[in-house]
């Protein structure tokens, strides 16, 4: 699991089916100190988080798992929001 922030959202109109209701959001991953691991990414939503909050991220094959349709195309999924982080 990794923590990280939302930057932004991404509008779809044509996608796999699979996709269809989905909300796909702009993320970065990282570190404690709030600095970027690696390039922004795009993530399947399924908490309902906004742009600037702090996020748990799922990836890979447990990504998938998040949701009922084995068949969704995800590998990178928006499991929780964070609501306070060590220092806070």
């Amino acid at each position: 699991m990794l923590m990280g922030i939302v930057k932004g959202m991404v509008v779809s109109t044509q996608k796999d089916e699979h996709l269809i209701g989905t909300k796909l959001l702009i993320v970065q991953a990282v570190d404690s100190q709030h600095k970027p691991l690696r390039d922004e990414e795009v993530a399947v939503d399924a908490v309902g988080a906004g742009v600037g909050e702090y996020v748990l991220l799922c990836q890979g094959s447990s990504a998938r798992n998040v949701f009922a349709d084995p068949k969704m195309p995800v590998d990178l999924v928006v499991v929780g929001i964070i609501d306070k982080q060590p220092g806070d």
